[in-house]
This record gives C-alpha cells, sequence and structure tokens, in this order.
C-alpha cells in the first residue's frame, strides 16, 4: 500500500466517522498525508487528521482519533492503529499490504513516481540563455543541469512544458564580440571592454576561413560578417556542448525575431491599451512603480531605439500568446533586481505576477580542488566552462552535483570528492545501488531464479525490518517527485535517492536475495528479488530525472 492510497484510506475513513455520528462533512479536507514518524516503534505511518478535524467537528481530537482508529483497524492492509498524544494516529500495516507495493513499482516501470498533480498547467522554462559571446560558463552549467532536471520534473507531475533558450543576439555585448574577434583575426590585442580567451582566437580563425575576404573589407563591413558568423559559430558550439551535457531545448528563441516580427511595437500597444505607458523627456515609459517597482522603466528611448526590457516585455508576452500559462524564468545571483520589474511588468499585460510569472534566482558555483577555487579556464581565461567542468567531473557526477543542492544557495564543488570511487560521493553511492540491483538480477538469471507471474507474488513473506524500511522508503518516490515538482526544487529527488541507497544497502546486508550455495530457491528469494527489482526501477527513474544514467556496472 502506498502512502497516497493509504491517505484515502484515512480520509475514507473519516467521513465513514463522520457520517456514522451525523458531523458536518464539508469539514473534510479535499485530501490528506501520512507521514512515516521518525521512530520507527510508532509505526509504519502518522496521521494527524484527527488534530486538524477536532476543532471544526466540535469534537475532542483524542474522542475523534479513537473513533478513527476503530474505522481504520477494520480497513484491508491495515494491521493496528494506535493512538498518540492529543490525536496522533500511529499505523502499522500487515506485511501483505506493505509488500505489495513491490510489484506494484516493477510493474509500472518507468511510470512509477509520475503523478497528475500539475495535469493541465501549460509551463514555459527559460533557462540558461547565456549571450553567445563565450562558452558557457559555470553559472550557465548549474542552470542547465537545473532546469533540465526540472522540466522533467514538471512532465512527471503531469504538466505540458515548453523548454526555452533565449538567444541574445543584439546589443552591446555582440558589438564587444565583433570587435574582439576582428582585432583577433587581425593580429591586434582586444580591446579594452572586449573579450579575451583562446576560444576568440578560434572563433576569429573559423569566421576568416569561412570568409576569406573578410579582412579585405571596411572595418563596418568586416565588423558585420565577424558579428553574423562569430555569433553563428558560438552559438553552434553553445548548442553543442549543451547536448553533450544531455541537454536540449524544444524552442531556441531568437530576439531579432521579436524586433523583425514587430513584436515590440505589438507589446508596446498593448500596454498602452491598458493604461500603463506615458511620455517623458522624449522617451517612452512604462509605469511599473504601480505594481511595486522600484522605478519605472523606459521602453523606448528618446533617440527611438528600444531599450532590453522592451524586448523583455515581448518575449513575455510572446510566450502568453503561444498558450503557456506559466512563464518560468531560471536568472543568475546578478539578476536579483530584475523581478520586480518583471513582476510588476506582467501586472502591467493584466496577468497576475503570482501565477503567471515565476523566477528563480540561482546562487554561484565554486569548483575547488585542494580547497582552493579553480578559477581559471583553458580557452576562456576567466572563468570556469560547461567543458571544464565536465572534464574535472564527468557527466552524471556534474549533473548530479549542481542538482544535488538548493539553487537559491552558494555551492563548492570539490574535485576530489565527486571524482572518488567510493561511498563519500553521492553519486556514485546512488548508481553503485543501480549497478548491483541489475547485477543481481543477472545473478539469479544465471542460477534459474525469476520473477515470475505478478499473481504468484508473495507479499506477505516481505516480513522483515529491513524489508519494511525499504519499501516504505520506495513508497515515498510519487510524493517526493509531486513535491518536487510544486516547489521548483529537484535537490529533494537527489537527497531521496541517497535514502533510497541507505535503505537498499541496509535491506542487501540482511536479506540474502539468492539462496547461499545449494540451498533451493524459495518463495521468500522470490519476494526478495521483486523487491531488488523494484529498487532499481526507483533508483532509474529518480536518476533520470536528474539526467543521470542508472548504469548496469560500475
Amino acid at each position: 500500500m502506498t502512502p497516497a492510497k493509504l491517505a484515502a484510506t484515512v480520509l475514507s475513513a473519516a467521513r465513514s466517522v463522520f457520517e456514522t455520528r451525523g458531523l458536518d462533512t464539508s469539514a473534510l479536507p479535499e485530501a490528506t498525508t501520512v507521514e512515516r514518524p521518525r521512530n520507527p516503534e510508532h509505526g509504519d505511518y502518522a496521521s494527524t487528521l484527527a488534530l486538524q478535524l477536532g476543532k471544526k467537528a466540535s469534537v475532542a481530537p483524542r474522542e475523534l482519533a479513537a473513533a478513527l482508529a476503530e474505522e481504520l483497524g477494520r480497513q484491508p492492509g491495515v494491521k493496528s492503529v494506535e493512538i498518540a498524544g492529543p490525536g496522533f494516529l500511529n499505523i502499522r500495516l500487515d506485511a501483505a499490504a506493505a509488500g505489495v507495493l513491490a510489484r506494484d513499482i516493477v510493474l509500472a516501470g518507468a511510470a512509477y513516481g509520475h503523478t497528475d498533480t500539475l495535469a493541465g498547467e501549460r509551463i514555459n522554462l527559460e533557462f540558461v540563455s547565456a549571450n553567445p559571446t563565450g562558452p558557457v560558463h559555470i553559472g550557465g552549467v548549474r542552470w542547465a543541469a537545473v532546469g533540465d532536471a526540472l522540466s522533467r520534473l514538471l512532465r512527471a507531475a503531469g504538466a505540458t512544458v515548453g523548454t526555452e533558450y533565449y538567444f541574445n543576439d543584439a546589443g552591446s555585448q555582440i558589438d564587444r564580440f565583433a570587435k574582439s574577434l576582428y582585432a583577433s583575426a587581425k593580429g591586434e590585442p582586444a580591446p579594452e571592454d572586449g573579450y579575451g580567451g583562446e576560444y576568440i582566437a578560434e572563433i576569429a580563425t573559423a569566421v576568416v576561413a569561412e570568409a576569406p575576404d573578410v579582412l579585405k573589407l571596411g572595418e563596418p563591413e568586416a565588423l558585420e560578417t565577424f558579428r553574423r558568423v562569430g555569433v553563428e559559430l558560438m552559438f553552434a558550439e553553445i548548442k553543442q556542448s549543451l547536448t553533450e551535457f544531455g541537454v536540449r531545448f524544444d524552442t531556441y528563441f531568437n530576439e531579432k525575431d521579436l524586433h523583425n516580427r514587430g513584436e515590440l511595437q505589438e507589446a508596446l500597444d498593448r500596454l498602452r491599451e491598458q493604461g500603463h505607458i506615458f511620455e517623458a523627456d522624449g522617451a517612452t515609459w512604462l509605469r511599473t512603480t504601480d505594481f511595486g517597482d522600484d522605478k519605472d522603466r523606459v521602453l523606448r528611448k528618446s533617440d527611438g531605439d528600444w531599450t532590453y526590457f522592451a524586448a523583455d516585455c515581448a518575449y513575455y508576452l510572446d510566450k502568453r500568446k503561444r498558450g503557456f500559462d506559466r512563464v518560468v524564468i531560471m536568472l543568475g545571483a546578478d539578476h536579483h533586481g530584475y523581478i520586480g520589474r518583471m513582476k510588476a511588468m506582467a501586472a502591467c499585460f493584466g496577468d497576475d505576477p503570482a501565477k503567471n510569472l515565476e523566477i528563480l534566482i540561482g546562487q554561484l558555483v565554486n569548483l575547488v580542488r585542494d580547497g582552493e577555487p579553480v578559477r581559471m579556464s583553458k580557452r576562456a581565461g576567466t572563468v570556469v566552462t560547461l567543458e571544464d567542468f565536465v572534464d574535472a567531473l564527468g557527466v552524471d557526477a556534474s549533473r548530479y552535483a549542481l542538482a544535488r543542492y538548493s539553487s537559491d544557495s552558494p555551492i563548492n564543488l570539490d574535485i576530489a570528492r565527486w571524482t572518488r570511487a567510493n561511498n563519500d560521493n553521492p553519486v556514485y553511492y546512488v548508481q553503485y545501488v543501480a549497478a548491483r540491483t541489475f547485477n543481481v538480477g543477472v545473478q539469479a538469471a544465471e542460477i534459474g531464479m525469476a520473477r515470475g507471474d505478478a499473481a504468484d507474488f508473495r507479499p506477505e513473506l516481505l516480513s522483515h525490518e529491513k524489508e519494511n524500511e525499504l519499501l516504505k522508503t520506495l513508497g515515498e518516490y510519487p510524493a517526493v517527485v509531486a513535491r518536487s515538482a510544486a516547489l521548483r526544487e529537484p535537490h529533494h529527488v537527489a537527497r531521496y535517492l541517497e535514502e533510497v541507497a541507505g535503505a537498499y544497502h541496509r535491506f542487501y546486508d540482511k536479506c540474502r536475495v539468492k539462496p547461499q550455495g545449494d540451498d533451493p530457491i524459495t518463495e521468500v528469494n522470490i519476494a526478495r528479488l521483486w523487491l531488488n527489482d523494484a529498487t532499481r526501477t526507483v533508483i532509474a527513474n529518480g536518476l533520470g530525472l536528474l539526467g543521470v544514467s542508472a548504469p548496469e556496472r560500475m
């Protein structure tokens, strides 16, 4: 019995008690939850429903708990119910009810853990969106890992998700990039405000190879060639490095399209219709202070040029026009001041900023070796890039390490720890269980031991305390997925997988899956093989949400 099914049973029992006693059933919640007690001696699960409902029903919580306990005790699969404190319910399941979960997980396979908690939501998730002026740096790497994991989580929770990379190919940064390439091609030092690093020389050389006469052109024409071709080459490299990292976007959105299609003017017209536009000092402004921003924002400058914020407005409107109910944008720590203006902008469009727009801020990441930050890149010169990160840790360890921590906390990742082949390395600890569970299945097959038909599975034989502990841990997976998706926090999945790994190791040490020596294969062995395979299913599913492999051998 899963925690969700038990919670539904508790609620059903409460409804029966209310109806029998003539209590107002409108006081009952639409759903409830059960939790695992910290002390296993207190039972398998605990419910606080009696405490929650006592006052509403004008019944002492402990009296209501007694009635609930009596009703629950009659439900199939419930072994006993004890009342603790002012009205807590400590519930124990019988072995068969607990053990059947192993079969259910194996039969569900890759679908186990998927929920419909976000069904009907259409979410646009934008992340990374680094300007094509250089390789993806360490901050972007964090968003690549976390954003991709979040997209998988949201889909597992039932949402329709569109992932997006905003390709900014306009503005002063691109101008400096083109000038840096041009200078490099001529053998000159980069401009004072330009870009350095070996990659500039590489891209400049590639531009010249593609346009051999570029240096014979006048400076304006040459700069335009370096801009156009250089950006194409740089962005192609960014896409390739992200693909190798396991990150693919549904949409790569080009900022120039907003300008070429007249969408900035469309956004301005829409905002004017809403009554939030005013003119001052020859410029066109959006009155965002009406919605909590610290100052009003210029959309079009006095010289007629659009501002970056105008493009932000047009881009947001474009996403909403494409049918997305919620726009989620993941930004680095240096964009914290961006939240107020974006929330106000959504309100100016007539949207509910709390419903239609989310901005997630990620903190800094430091890669550490021997206690010292790794600062210099072989190619970029001043920052650690995606390639540097993967070279140091590998794809799996990089993705797991970056998704393992709350994105709003700075982290220091020690290269030695994350490349160590022992249990001190969290990704190794979890992947080792993936490999061990697979190997147990292989060894079982070699001696002719198979799970057999689901109808012949004997769940009541999984009665050992370590089997029960593992079953309860596996049963929490759907709730972990739903909670992680709702909170936009993939790190809960990683931490949960480490709990599963620990519970499996304790089970494996105490409960033999295969018979020893020439001992016959028993139904207990078969039941434990189901539990072993259920564990591999959960580990593989959870790692898959993080974009990490579940290896068959280590």
